[in-house]
């Protein structure tokens, strides 16, 4: 028997996809999509020429009480160094040149969407 999805879950599935199709016409190579660790999870973690990428994906709805910016929070920001880490410890005898980007995805009710890439958000 197939669970059903809760809404939000389908919504991040979604920004995720849109996040991903984004970052590849941009010339960024997907290396894996939410990475899990006990500390914290990644969204997308891609290669941009040599450099790691690791990419925090907001969808909000136009008129959210916050923005997709506002919502990753200080303790988000811990918890996904702390998966990066995890990750390149875990994939690479060196540390390698990283980043952490964030794609923020606004929809609008005619179901238009607006993408945003902030790059190099914090080291």
């Amino acid at each position: 028997m197939l669970k059903k999805l809760a809404p939000h879950l389908l919504r991040g599935q979604y920004g995720e996809k849109l996040a991903a199709q984004y970052l590849k016409k941009q010339g960024l190579h997907i290396v894996t999509k939410n990475y899990r660790t006990r500390l914290g999870e990644i969204d997308l973690i891609a290669k941009d020429k040599e450099t790691i990428v690791f990419v925090e994906v907001r969808l909000r709805q136009a008129q959210a009480p916050i923005s997709a910016a506002q919502s990753i929070t200080a303790a988000k920001q811990r918890k996904w160094k702390a998966a990066a880490t995890q990750y390149i410890q875990a994939h690479y005898p060196s540390f390698p040149d990283c980043r952490f980007d964030a794609i923020l995805i606004t929809q609008y009710p005619d179901k238009k969407e607006e993408i945003e890439w902030l790059k190099g958000l914090f080291l």
